[in-house]
């Protein structure tokens, strides 16, 4: 069968990345033809522009004294786009097409025997991609087979003015899988009545075949930090930690000045290096936290706030896990996981995360 994906594509972001990757392999690993739909709208296709600037600086001359401040860092950040990039073209197919509006992609159809939309946080309202038509299969005819996989809202209850938008877009979608319990809810409340919960896209895949396809050597022990919010928690338990067990601290965070060494301008494969080497894993993303479980790391999830927080929640009451906090009081108490306990109801929800899409293919 061939098969188009839709998703947040080219955001460089490391879990964006990796989870379009790993739904496309998945589903060649299981004799589809699989690419994913080249779609990058206009809130999607400003990253690392030399050029772009806040209207409040866009007059002459502070416009050319802010671009010239800016200037080093930005090109900084190309090079990170750079490997980004690299790891696409390298990784993640896509067809020839490239589209940029959702009615684009009604006029000129990409051919497929059946579309998924998914993972990653396509239905989040808080952002534009939550109320952009083509991340609910839109363009897609209706005698088309139509399946999400893992969407995500990522909070918790979506905004009262979009729920008649919602409902009518995602009631058109032929199977419906969703990445939390929460998007469960929210879809029942809409009464859109089955959906069900799946595992983001990056379980699909054994760890065997992350390590084997991109881990690279590591010879140091060291701490990896991954904070998305500068949080002075993560700090804290890290330099801690540092001081207790002579680990050095990394990152991929090019804010983070207390880290040892950091790889801000590397890409995915060199995150997934991280993960898998690390000693211990402190942080506040979700795909950290995934890898971590892949990998059978230790780890310490420190608090978000609440709305945004649902993702990391989810995954860690499915699995009976308590390794989120938020003090260091918490953080000293807790128990190291016991890989025995999860590896079987991972296996089990893996299991019906993969029946899920061979199911919905028929």
């Amino acid at each position: 069968m061939k098969i188009k994906t839709i998703t947040c594509h080219e955001v460089y972001n490391y879990g964006a990345s990796l989870q379009e990757y790993a739904l496309l392999k998945y589903l060649e690993n299981i004799g589809h033809t699989a690419e994913a739909i080249h779609y990058k709208p206009f809130y999607l296709s400003n990253h690392f522009n030399l050029k772009s600037i806040s209207l409040k600086y866009n007059s002459f001359p502070v416009k050319y004294i802010y671009l010239l401040a800016k200037l080093p860092g930005r090109l900084m950040a190309l090079k990170r786009k750079k490997a980004f990039d690299n790891f696409s073209k390298k990784y993640i197919k896509t067809g020839n097409l490239k589209y940029k509006k959702n009615e684009e992609l009604k006029v000129n159809l990409p051919e497929a025997d059946a579309y998924i939309c998914g993972s990653d946080q396509i239905w989040n309202s808080f952002f534009q991609n939550g109320k952009d038509l083509a991340f609910y299969l839109d363009f897609v005819p209706k005698e088309k087979l139509k399946i999400s996989y893992a969407a995500s809202f990522a909070i918790d209850e979506i905004k009262e003015e979009l729920k008649s938008f919602v409902k009518e877009k995602v009631y058109r979608i032929n199977h419906i899988s969703v990445r939390e319990t929460s998007g469960v809810t929210i879809l029942n409340e809409l009464g859109i009545k089955n959906a069900v919960q799946v595992l983001d896209p990056v379980f699909l895949l054994d760890a065997k075949h992350w390590v084997d396809t991109f881990v690279k050597p590591m010879n140091e022990k060291f701490i990896f930090v991954y904070d998305f919010d500068s949080n002075p928690l993560i700090k804290e338990i890290a330099i801690k930690l540092k001081k207790d067990k002579g680990f050095k601290i990394y990152t991929v965070n090019k804010n983070i000045k207390y880290a040892d060494k950091n790889f801000y301008l590397e890409g995915p494969e060199r995150f997934l290096s991280l993960v898998c080497h690390s000693q211990f894993n402190i942080t506040n993303s979700f795909h950290s936290v995934a890898f971590s479980l892949i990998f059978k790391k230790q780890f310490v999830v420190v608090n978000r706030q609440e709305n945004i927080n649902t993702r990391m929640r989810d995954l860690l009451q499915l699995l009976n896990l308590n390794q989120l906090v938020d003090s260091y009081i918490e953080f000293s108490s807790i128990k190291p996981i016991d890989y025995k306990k999860v590896e079987t109801i991972l296996k089990e929800k893996i299991n019906y995360s993969k029946n899920f899409i061979i199911k919905s293919l028929g």
